[in-house]
């Protein structure tokens, strides 16, 4: 039995189980779809001591995202997301030309150029070599290395500490969760304020969010959880922000515990009461959510046969990790979705892991007019029907299934 990757407590309270699956972003060539592909148990636990939901079995993190797949640049909504971000960050807390910002995971650069307009020296921290080259053709500098203590110790001496500094997206993502905060403290300047982003687990359970569940999310937060953590490196998250990103993440803001010049919001002692009332204190409230995915898998599988007996195409749009999950979970290939469209020209032409469905240019879809296009990366649908209303011109539909099966 695995151990908590925070606080060591043997893990013996099963969350979820989906199945065996590949990485999310291991993509195939066409060359390899003749080989069978490694799959993982996707089976997640929740720890009864500090309540961190989590993998306990995981890849080295450079097998997983030395070459990544993912670049963030391709969505317009996160891209607005960024902009605003940069321009509420610089006013609030002074940000200026003399002042460091850096970004841990900055990925292709996608925030930092927002604050390289204004004329603020950025600093990118990025292992996935493919994207940081991205993000260096942009002009932004990035370091390639996996953010940790020590790591952390090498950029403070060589470039060093943060002003701001930003972690969108990049906890779930950290095996050594206990190293990484560490880093994170010491890359901040005594008054520096961090600002982190990541999924709720609130959202992930209220609104059976299961497909963000994949190997490369190592951990998922509660902020009760997320604050235990950050307190145990002498942390202290002052405030924090409920936000719709990736259907409903939350935003917190950390200093040193000793930058007492930034007190403790009333917003953060608000979201703890709810959270505790709701149950996120009490192993027994993690223990209905295997049930509730397994019944959307049914509603899931029973559309896709409906679908298949009417002979009606189904394409998808957006080849996102989540999409991969819920492919693989519930069992639908290319036998149920022709191929998925999708912006990013590092997927184009190339399979999905596991479902082995091929990716296309979103140009196919006006081609072959599916008469329903499933929207897997469904926290940017509105984005994307705005995108594809040509859809509706010979009757088509769009269908998304998280929380429940929609056509619309």
């Amino acid at each position: 039995m695995a151990n908590c990757r925070f606080c060591g407590k043997e893990l013996e309270h099963l969350f979820v189980s989906l199945g065996k699956a590949p990485l999310s972003n291991s993509f195939l060539d066409r060359e390899e779809l003749d080989r069978e592909e490694p799959v993982y148990p996707l089976d997640v636990y929740v720890c009864d001591g500090c309540f961190l939901v989590q993998l306990p079995g995981s890849k080295r993190p450079e097998e997983i995202f030395s070459e990544y797949a993912y670049f963030s640049s391709y969505s317009d909504t996160w891209l607005e997301h960024a902009r605003r971000y940069a321009d509420k960050m610089t006013g609030l807390f002074g940000i200026n030309e003399n002042s460091l910002v850096m970004e841990v995971a900055s990925n292709d650069g996608y925030l930092l150029q927002y604050f390289k307009e204004k004329k603020v020296p950025v600093l990118g921290i990025e292992p996935a070599l493919n994207v940081a080259r991205a993000a260096r053709d942009k002009g932004i500098p990035t370091e390639t290395v996996f953010l940790g203590k020590d790591t952390a110790k090498d950029i403070a001496v060589n470039r060093g500490r943060a002003d701001l500094l930003v972690g969108n997206n990049v906890l779930a993502h950290v095996p050594d969760i206990n190293d990484f905060v560490e880093g994170v403290g010491v890359l901040l300047k005594r008054g520096g304020v961090i600002t982190m982003e990541f999924p709720h687990l609130m959202r992930l359970i209220e609104d059976i969010q299961f497909d963000t569940i994949y190997h490369e999310h190592f951990s998922y937060f509660s902020f009760i959880t997320a604050e235990k953590i950050f307190a145990a490196h002498g942390l202290v998250i002052f405030d924090v922000e409920e936000i719709p990103t990736h259907g409903g993440s939350l935003r917190i803001y950390v200093r040193h515990g000793d930058n007492t010049g930034l007190p403790v919001s009333e917003r953060v002692r608000e979201l703890k009461r709810r959270e505790t009332d709701a149950g996120y204190a009490d192993i027994e409230h993690y223990m209905g959510f295997d049930g509730r995915v397994r019944k959307v898998k049914k509603d899931v599988v029973r559309f896709f046969d409906e679908a298949r007996a009417e002979g009606k195409k189904v394409a998808g749009y957006g080849a996102a990790a989540k999409g991969n999950t819920l492919l693989n979970y519930c069992g639908i290939d290319a036998g149920a979705v022709d191929y998925v469209a999708d912006k990013n020209p590092y997927k184009q032409g190339r399979f999905l892991p596991g479902s082995r469905i091929p990716v296309e240019t979103p140009e196919k879809i006006k081609e072959t007019k599916p008469d329903y296009v499933l929207i897997l990366p469904w926290n940017i649908r509105q984005e994307i029907t705005d995108q594809l209303g040509f859809v509706r011109e010979w009757g088509g539909r769009f269908v998304t299934v998280i929380p429940k099966v929609r056509v619309f």
